[in-house]
C-alpha cells in the first residue's frame, strides 16, 4: 500500500537513529514531531487526508518501538498476534484489553493500540496490514475490528491445543 516500511527498512540499514526518532514520535500526537517528517511526509501524498497521515506517523513508530533485528519468520496480522502473545503468556487481560482496542474511537485508538503494541513487542508483526487496517479503522461496517476479531478469536489456545475449530457455516 505505501512503501513506507520497506523504505523505512533501508534507512534503518544505513543509520539506526531513525529508529530513535520515530519511537520519541510516539509521545506525541501522530504527525506532530517535526523530527520524524522526514521518513513519513513523502509517503503522506498529494491527498489531504488527516486520517491516513496519522495512521502513517503510528505505524511508523509502532514499527521503530517493535523492531528486533535478524527476526525471522512470516509477520502475525494483528489478530494472530495478539492470540499467540495471549496463549504464551497465559495473561487474562489480553484479551480485555483486545476487546477495548476493537471498541476504541479514533480518540482513544492511538493510546490504546501502542499499549497493545508494546505487549507484542517480540511478536513479528505484519505493519503493511496493520497500517492497511488502521487505515480504514472508521468504517461503518467495522471490517478492521471484525477481521482482527476472527483473526484473534480462530488462533486461541483452545483451538491450538485440541479442539475442534469452529466451522463456517455454509448457506445454501
Amino acid at each position: 500500500m505505501s512503501g513506507l516500511l520497506g523504505w523505512l527498512e533501508e534507512l534503518n540499514a544505513k543509520d539506526t537513529r531513525i529508529r530513535a526518532v520515530l519511537r520519541r514520535s510516539l509521545a506525541f500526537e501522530p504527525g506532530a514531531y517535526p523530527p520524524a517528517y522526514p521518513y513519513v511526509e513523502p509517503f503522506v501524498g498529494a491527498a489531504d487526508n488527516p486520517w491516513r497521515r496519522s495512521m502513517l506517523y503510528l505505524v511508523a513508530g509502532l514499527w521503530a518501538l517493535t523492531w528486533r533485528e535478524g527476526r525471522s519468520g512470516a509477520p502475525f496480522s494483528f489478530g494472530k498476534a495478539c492470540a499467540a502473545y495471549r496463549s504464551a503468556s497465559g495473561s487474562a487481560s489480553v484479551e480485555r484489553r483486545f476487546i477495548n482496542l476493537l471498541d476504541a474511537d479514533a480518540d482513544q485508538l492511538t493510546y490504546r493500540l501502542r499499549q497493545m503494541v508494546a505487549l507484542l513487542k517480540d511478536q513479528a508483526l505484519d505493519f503493511e496490514a496493520l497500517l492497511n487496517g488502521l487505515v480504514y479503522w472508521n468504517d461503518e461496517r467495522k471490517r478492521t475490528q471484525n477481521a482482527w476479531a476472527r483473526d484473534f478469536y480462530r488462533n486461541t489456545e483452545a483451538v491450538t491445543e485440541g479442539e475442534p475449530a469452529p466451522q463456517e457455516e455454509v448457506i445454501t
